[in-house]
């Protein structure tokens, strides 16, 4: 006899249904796993023998083949465990065929029968209820995740085998669903009063949360550069729901999220170390996972010693920058991961850090320092938006006693530039508007187009450079409460484009 079950592949982010079929025939004892199986899922035979005799079921002693269906896609982790298991029972009559008729499920085996949760519950969720599956049985200490998912399709939260089967044949009535607890209130993120001096800094770091503007920040070591960066998701806006959602199913396939909240409430703040590799920062593997890029989604993805990268890696960000996402490709696949960061770099001017010091106190020798800045390559910088030099802090800086700025005043001008953003009709912020949508967001007068034009021809601005500054100048624009793009406007965005070679422009 055949039974039949569905469960979910995810491929990236992307997912896919897999029919689980089990069929047993006369023979010596044996169980067999087709289809493509990783080792994972090879290594379910025992696992699920061993579940199912647990449970006080019986492994019939016949020949076993389970075959996930379609052949030609690969299929990894221990999700197949939880249909493979059901699919046995109803084969050999321990459970009603009509019970598993419509049902999907996914979940890992314990030896004792009970479920442990697999990463990407949330993704298969929505695949069931885009597919219109009946019911998706998944483990219980998963099931709030899955719910997130919503639609009409009935999450079905089991703590084991045994309560799987009783749940399906109406046996044992399901739990009612509960709200995802709240995060953790946790203390207070590090706060922008923190910071002294670097004001040009602290308004370079206020306009790139305002417009969500990529940022690039120069400066000798002990400036003060980390500190900034690490204190932006503290004035970025809160997530709305949806963001939430796309941020927790990237976590979840990646099996970074707190069982205990499942819903993610922050903003991710990612900072990979230098030593990282093209994969581990953009996504790859054999069976292609989510890289840093791709983590910090919707969030801060912060590179510091930028320079320390290697060129390869630095180059790997091109696609990401411009398009907001990353392509995989693997001989059998090809994933797409969402990509949307507010990118931070951080780096010294030279491998010392003190290059152009007034002291003198570089040590680096002739062409060094330029080698050393030439590793994040032209193209890679054309398409960050803000560049800063944050200098080292001065003897009063450091002895002052003044109160700096707190972050929820910075907030709080942020959130009423975004707001004046979505007035003009925008879905996105200012970094993402289009060469049409941003001629016509700025929409320059005549002294407007002359300042511009000076800044072309003395900079040598690219036509992806051109876009940017007008981005940024209506980013700047906004946190004035400005209805246009002034002139003062203007040459603050050029300014933050080359700090070092706007004189008089």
């Amino acid at each position: 006899m055949v039974s039949r079950l569905v469960s979910a592949a995810v491929i990236g982010l992307q997912t896919a249904t897999v029919q689980v079929e089990v069929d047993l025939r006369p023979g010596l004892p044996a169980f067999a796993v087709v289809g493509l199986p990783d080792a994972a899922v090879q290594e379910s035979r025992e696992r699920v023998r061993s579940g199912i005799v647990n449970q006080a079921f019986a492994v019939p002693a016949r020949r076993i083949v389970a075959n996930l269906a379609p052949a030609d896609l690969r299929k990894s982790g221990p999700q197949y465990d939880l249909p493979m298991a059901l699919a046995i029972l109803a084969a050999s009559g321990q459970l009603p065929a009509e019970a598993v008729r419509g049902v999907g499920a996914a979940g890992e085996l314990a030896l004792d029968g009970g479920l442990r949760p697999v990463p990407g519950i949330l993704a298969m969720a929505e695949h069931a209820s885009r597919s219109g599956w009946r019911r998706l049985v998944v483990p219980a200490a998963a099931a709030t995740e899955a719910r997130l998912a919503g639609g009409d399709c009935e999450i079905v939260a089991a703590t084991g085998l045994r309560h799987a089967a009783d749940l399906l044949t109406g046996r044992v009535a399901p739990d009612a669903p509960q709200d995802p607890p709240a995060a953790p209130p946790g203390p207070a993120g590090p706060d922008l009063a923190d910071v002294r001096g670097q004001h040009a800094a602290r308004r370079a770091l206020e306009i790139a949360a305002a417009g969500d503007h990529s940022l690039l920040m120069i400066g000798p070591p002990g400036a003060g550069k980390t500190m900034l960066a690490r204190r932006l998701p503290g004035i970025l806006p809160p997530l709305s729901r949806e963001e939430a959602v796309a941020i927790t199913r990237i976590h979840s396939v990646a099996g970074l999220l707190d069982p205990g909240h499942p819903l993610v409430a922050r903003r991710p703040f990612r900072a990979p170390h230098h030593s990282i590799s093209v994969s581990g920062l953009v996504g790859g593997g054999r069976f292609p996972r989510p890289g840093e890029v791709t983590l910090s989604h919707l969030g801060v993805l912060f590179l510091d010693e930028v320079c320390a990268f290697a060129p390869s890696v630095l180059d790997a960000l091109r696609q990401p920058l411009e398009h907001g996402v990353v392509d995989v490709a693997r001989a059998m696949t090809t994933v797409r991961f969402p990509a949307r960061p507010l990118l931070i770099c951080a780096g010294n001017p030279c491998p010392c850090g003190f290059d152009g010091d007034p002291e003198g106190r570089c040590v680096c020798p002739p062409g060094r320092a330029e080698a050393y800045r030439s590793r994040l390559s032209g193209p890679v910088a054309d398409r960050i938006d803000l560049r800063i030099d944050v200098p080292r802090l001065s003897r009063d800086e450091l002895l002052g006693d003044g109160a700096a700025e707190a972050s929820a005043a910075v907030a709080r001008r942020v959130a009423t530039a975004r707001d004046a953003a979505r007035g003009r009709g925008q879905a996105v912020p200012n970094a993402r508007l289009g060469p049409e949508a941003v001629r016509a967001a700025a929409a320059l007068d005549a002294a407007g187009m002359r300042l511009v034009g000076r800044a072309v021809d003395r900079l040598g601005l690219t036509a992806r450079g051109f876009d940017r500054v007008l981005r940024v100048g209506r980013t700047v624009a906004d946190l004035a409460g400005a209805e246009r793009v002034g002139e003062e406007h203007l040459l603050e965005a050029i300014g933050l484009r080359a700090p070092a070679a706007t004189e008089g422009a």
